[in-house]
């Protein structure tokens, strides 16, 4: 399994930016994909964005797009997610997920078996 922990999260006023972080740890070599979802109180959880490790393809919600950038540092096993022009519908707990190779990536939560624990994001 690959341990994941995720860190960047806090309080910011519409309009503002934060950089979330997520350290993947263990067997990190057999990541095939690794993403951003969210979750609001009464909401399922929804994919954000993904990054492919093999290829660097991304991919992002609708509702990120053109906002959020995802992006991947091979060398520190580590995951980014820069978040600018937030809104207050972005607040959510925002988790990292990652997929072993082969399984896919994207938005939905089939690929994934690994998380981290969350990180709050609250826009105000």
């Amino acid at each position: 399994h690959v341990q994941l922990v995720e860190s960047g999260g806090g309080s910011v006023l519409a309009g503002g930016s934060l950089r979330l972080s997520c350290f993947a740890s263990g067997v990190a070599y057999s990541i095939g994909c690794m993403a951003w979802f969210r979750q609001s109180p009464g909401k399922e959880r929804e994919g954000i964005a993904s990054f492919a490790t093999e290829d660097a393809f991304t991919w992002y919600a609708d509702s990120v797009k053109g906002r959020f950038t995802i992006s991947f540092n091979n060398a520190k096993n580590t995951l980014y997610l820069q978040m600018n022009g937030l809104k207050p519908e972005d607040t959510a707990m925002y988790y990292c997920a990652a997929a072993p190779r082969g399984r896919g990536c994207g938005g939905s939560l089939t690929p994934y078996s690994d998380w981290g624990q969350g990180t709050q994001v609250t826009v105000s």
